[in-house]
C-alpha cells in the first residue's frame, strides 16, 4: 500500500487505508478508489478472483474494530444484491486479504525487545491552527538507521491508543526523526506545522478530482518526558516504496517529470490567491513528506521559505501540463526564449516520462475562476457522483446509515438505492464521533469556501483585469508583479543564462520587468522609467534597449506610473520635467499648473513619512526648497498658472519655517525677505 494514516484510527492487527486527517484527531476515512490500479495490474490474476472465495469467516478475521467490523457487513450487504463488484472495488479487497498474510518487515530489528517508554505527543490541527498533546507508548531502537543531511532516523513502534492493552503483535511501523545539530524547541513544532498545512492542501487538491489523488504524511512531536532534557522528534508512518524527489524549493525538477507533483503545486499557487505555493515535493508514489512552503512575505515556515524568489524560481521551470488544464489553471506568462524551452522539455518529457494524462471525459466540479458558484450546493453535488467519478467532498453518511424511507419493510440488510449509488466512497465514523466529525466537516466547507473566494490565476492578462475592476487594489501589491519582477532578477545575475554559452537572456528579463511593472510592481516600474530615459537604476543595470524617439515618451509613462504610486522621486521627477519640458517627450507640453500638483503631492509624502515633514540631511530636494520653487512659480505665473502673489507670500513664509527648523537661519532669512517683497506686489495690485 502507498499510505497509512495515523494507527490511531484502527485497533485491530492491520492499518490498510490511507487517513485524511483536516485537522482531525480521531477521524478515519476509507475510499475505496485510492488503491492504485498499478498495484492491481500486477497481480491480475488476484484481480480476477470471484469473490465469493471471500468467506464470512475470511472477512470476520479481516476486521477486528467496530468500524471494521461495520465495513464487513456492509460489504456483505453488497453482495446481497447480487450485483457485479467494479474493479475499484475488487481492487480493494485484494488489498485487504493481501495486509493479511504482509510480513512486519522490522521483526528482525526485535524492536520488542526495547524497553517501553511514554512520551508526549504533540498534534496539530491546521483548520483549527490548534495543538493537542496526548500520551503514548512507544519502542524505539538506539541507533540511528538512516541519515540525510540534517536529520538522523530511527526505527519506532508505537502502541495505539485504541486497543486497551499493551499488545504490541498489532503496532505499525514508524520513523522518528531528530535533528543531528542542536535547534531551537520551537524548530519541531514549526516543521510539523508546515507539514500539516500542506497537508491540509493535499486533501483540497484531491477534492477536485485530478487522475491521481494526492495526500502528505501525517506528522506529529513526540517529547520524551522521562529522557534527559525531554528531547523531541518527529514522527511518521514508515513507508516502503522509491523515494522520489519531484521538485524542490528552488526550481529543481526531476527528470522523469511527472505531471502529478508539478500540476500539484500549481493549483496551491491559484486556489491561495498567489498567498503561498506548496514545493519540494518528495515521497513515495503520491504520498508525499517534507515538502516546503513558500509564502509571498517570506514569513513562517522556516529558512526553506524563500518568499517570492522561490515562486518565481518555480514558475521558471514549470510547463504546464494536461492536469494542469483539467484544474483549470491558467499558465504563467513566459517570453519566447522561455517558451521554446519550455516546448523543448515538454517534447523530451513525453518522450522520456511515464506522464500522468488527464481524464479527457471525466467530469470537473472545479468551479473555473471567474464563476461565482455556490460551493453548498457543489458539495452536495460531489456527494452524489457516481462511481465513474470518485472526486467530492467527505460524505458524512456511512453506507449504513439509513435515510427516511429508505429500507423497506423484511428488506433486511438490502441497503436503499440511495446509500447504494454512495458506495464508491465509504466513510465509517463511531456513535461517539459523530458530533466531532459535523464540526469538522464544518470547518473544511468554511477553508474550501475561503480558498475558492480567494482563487486568482496565473497569466497576468486577467490578473490585469481583476486590477482594473477591484479599485481597492494598489500599487505594489500584486503577487504576480513581485515574481515577474523576481525572475527579471534572476535572469539578471545569469541565474538562467545558458551554460554553453552563458549569455544572459536580456529579451527575457526585460519581458518580465515589464509585466512586473503592468502589474504595479513600483520598483518595477521605476526600473522601466530610467531605463527609457538613460538614468542610473538598481536592476537591469547593464540592459541596453534601443535608442529611439519613442524611448523618452514611453520613460515618461512609466515615470508618471511610479510618481501615481507614491514614489517621492519619480513625483520630484515630473514637476521639474513639467515646470522646464527637460525630458518631457513630444506627447505632453510644459504645464506649471501640472509642476504645482506634482511639487505639492511630494510635499505630502514628506508629511506622511516616519519623520513627520522634518528635515533630513541626505534627503534631496528638502520640504523649504520644494516649497520656495512653488512659490517662485506663483510669483510669476505662466504655463497654465495664474499669477497668485498672496499664494507666493504663504509659501516662502512656510518655506522660512521649514528652513528654520532645519537650522538653516540665513536661508530662513532670504525666504523671508522673499515672502515681504510677495507681499509688497499685492499692495501694488491693489
Amino acid at each position: 500500500m502507498s499510505s497509512m494514516g495515523d494507527d490511531d484510527d484502527f485497533d485491530g492487527d492491520i492499518c490498510l487505508f490511507p487517513i485524511t486527517d483536516c485537522g482531525s484527531l480521531e477521524e478515519s476515512e476509507i475510499d475505496t478508489h485510492s488503491i492504485s490500479e498499478n498495484e492491481s495490474n500486477r497481480d491480475a490474476s488476484d484481480e480476477n478472483e470471484s469473490d465469493d472465495d471471500y468467506t464470512h469467516k475470511e472477512k470476520t478475521k479481516a476486521f477486528l474494530s467496530l468500524r471494521q467490523r461495520r465495513l464487513s457487513r456492509a460489504l456483505a450487504s453488497f453482495e446481497g444484491l447480487k450485483v457485479n463488484i467494479n474493479r475499484a472495488q475488487r481492487n480493494w479487497l485484494n488489498a485487504i486479504r493481501k495486509a493479511r498474510h504482509m510480513d512486519d518487515p522490522w521483526e528482525k530489528f526485535h524492536l520488542d525487545d526495547y524497553p517501553v517508554e511514554k512520551c508526549f505527543r504533540h498534534r496539530y490541527s491546521a483548520l483549527r491552527k490548534t495543538w493537542l498533546t496526548d500520551e503514548v507508548k512507544v519502542k524505539m531502537e538506539k541507533k540511528a538507521f538512516n541519515r540525510g543531511a540534517m536529520r538522523e532516523c530511527f526505527r519506532l513502534k508505537k502502541l495505539s491508543s485504541y486497543s486497551g492493552s499493551d499488545n504490541w503483535n498489532h503496532t505499525h511501523n514508524f520513523v522518528a526523526k531528530r535533528y543531528m545539530e542542536e535547534v531551537e524547541r520551537e524548530i519541531y513544532f514549526q516543521d510539523v506545522k508546515l507539514q500539516m498545512d500542506a497537508k491540509l492542501w493535499g486533501e483540497e487538491y484531491s477534492r477536485h478530482n485530478p487522475p491521481k489523488k494526492v495526500d502528505i504524511f501525517q506528522m506529529y512531536i513526540l517529547e520524551f518526558k522521562d529522557r534527559p532534557d525531554s528531547p523531541l522528534y518527529h514522527c511518521e508512518h514508515f513507508i516502503e516504496g522509491e523515494y522520489i524527489k519531484y521538485n524542490s524549493n528552488s526550481g529543481f525538477v526531476d527528470e522523469k517529470m511527472r505531471n502529478t507533483p508539478q500540476a500539484f503545486s500549481h493549483f496551491t499557487f491559484e486556489r491561495s490567491g498567489h498567498q503561498m505555493i506548496v514545493v519540494d515535493i518528495q515521497g513515495v508514489g503520491d504520498l508525499y513528506t517534507d515538502p516546503q512552503l513558500h509564502t509571498l512575505d517570506g514569513k513562517e515556515y522556516g529558512d526553506g521559505n524563500l518568499g517570492a524568489k522561490g515562486m518565481a524560481l518555480f514558475f521558471y521551470s514549470h510547463v504546464c501540463n494536461d492536469i494542469c488544464q483539467s484544474l483549470g489553471l491558467s499558465e504563467f506568462d513566459m517570453s519566447e526564449n522561455e517558451k521554446m524551452i519550455h516546448a523543448s522539455n515538454k517534447k523530451m518529457m513525453r518522450v522520456i516520462a511515464s506522464c500522468t494524462m488527464a481524464r479527457g471525459s471525466e467530469l470537473c466540479l472545479a468551479p473555473s475562476p471567474g464563476e461565482s458558484v455556490d460551493i453548498t450546493e457543489l458539495l452536495k453535488r460531489q456527494r452524489s457522483i457516481s462511481t465513474t467519478s470518485d472526486s467530492g467532498f467527505d460524505g458524512v453518511l456511512s453506507p449504513l446509515d439509513e435515510e427516511p424511507g429508505s429500507m423497506e419493510t423484511g428488506s433486511s440488510n438490502k441497503p436503499s438505492p440511495a446509500i447504494a449509488a454512495r458506495r464508491s466512497r465509504l466513510r465509517f465514523c463511531s456513535e461517539s464521533e459523530s458530533s466531532v466529525t459535523s464540526v469538522q466537516e464544518e470547518e473544511m466547507r468554511n477553508f474550501q469556501l475561503q480558498m475558492q473566494q480567494r482563487h486568482r490565476p496565473s497569466c497576468v492578462a486577467l490578473e490585469k483585469d481583476l486590477r482594473q475592476t477591484n479599485l481597492a487594489l494598489k500599487y505594489n501589491d500584486s503577487a504576480l508583479g513581485k515574481i515577474h519582477h523576481e525572475m527579471a532578477k534572476y535572469h539578471e545575475v545569469g541565474r538562467f543564462c545558458d551554460k554553453d554559452t552563458e549569455n544572459i537572456d536580456w529579451d527575457s528579463a526585460l519581458f518580465h520587468e515589464i509585466q512586473a511593472a503592468e502589474l504595479g510592481e513600483l520598483e518595477a516600474i521605476l526600473t522601466m522609467a530610467k531605463l527609457y530615459l538613460g538614468q542610473e537604476r538598481d536592476v537591469l543595470i547593464n540592459c541596453v534597449i534601443k535608442d529611439v524617439e519613442e524611448n523618452v515618451d514611453q520613460g515618461m509613462d512609466y515615470m508618471v506610473l511610479a510618481a501615481e504610486a507614491g514614489d517621492r522621486g519619480a513625483m520630484l521627477y515630473v514637476a521639474k520635467a513639467f515646470e522646464t519640458g527637460y525630458l518631457l517627450g513630444k506627447r505632453r507640453e510644459v504645464s506649471w499648473e501640472d509642476a504645482i500638483h506634482w511639487y505639492d503631492e511630494a510635499l505630502n509624502a514628506v508629511n506622511d513619512n516616519d519623520e513627520g515633514g522634518e528635515y533630513d540631511s541626505t534627503m534631496n530636494d528638502p520640504p523649504y526648497a520644494i516649497m520656495a520653487k512653488m512659490a517662485e512659480l506663483y510669483l510669476q505665473g505662466g504655463h497654465g498658472l495664474d499669477k497668485l502673489p498672496e499664494k507666493a507670500a504663504e509659501m516662502y513664509n512656510m518655506a522660512a519655517e521649514s528652513a528654520m527648523e532645519a537650522m538653516k537661519g540665513r536661508l530662513s532669512s532670504k525666504y523671508y525677505a522673499l515672502a515681504e517683497e510677495a507681499n509688497a506686489q499685492i499692495e501694488e495690485e491693489e
